[in-house]
């Protein structure tokens, strides 16, 4: 059973996590050919302020890190 998890910075919408898991699932089955049934995905989610980007947080290096779904 895949079990795939993706971390991103906090922010996105609850759509675009729900785009996300499907396209994640999809890409699975074509490249493994697992059943869907078996596909496990998970999101997990960092705070901003616990995010680093060459060598600093996030917010200071990338404002507006996930506003439109942008950044990591």
């Amino acid at each position: 059973m895949p079990f795939i998890e993706v971390t991103l910075v906090e922010g996105r919408t609850p759509e675009m996590k729900a785009k996300l898991i499907e396209k994640v699932t999809e890409a699975t089955v074509e490249a493994i050919g697992a059943p869907i049934e078996a596909i496990r995905v998970c999101i997990r989610e960092v705070p901003k302020e616990n995010w680093g980007v060459a060598g600093l947080p996030a917010e200071i290096r990338q404002p507006g890190l996930t506003e439109q779904g942008g950044g990591a």
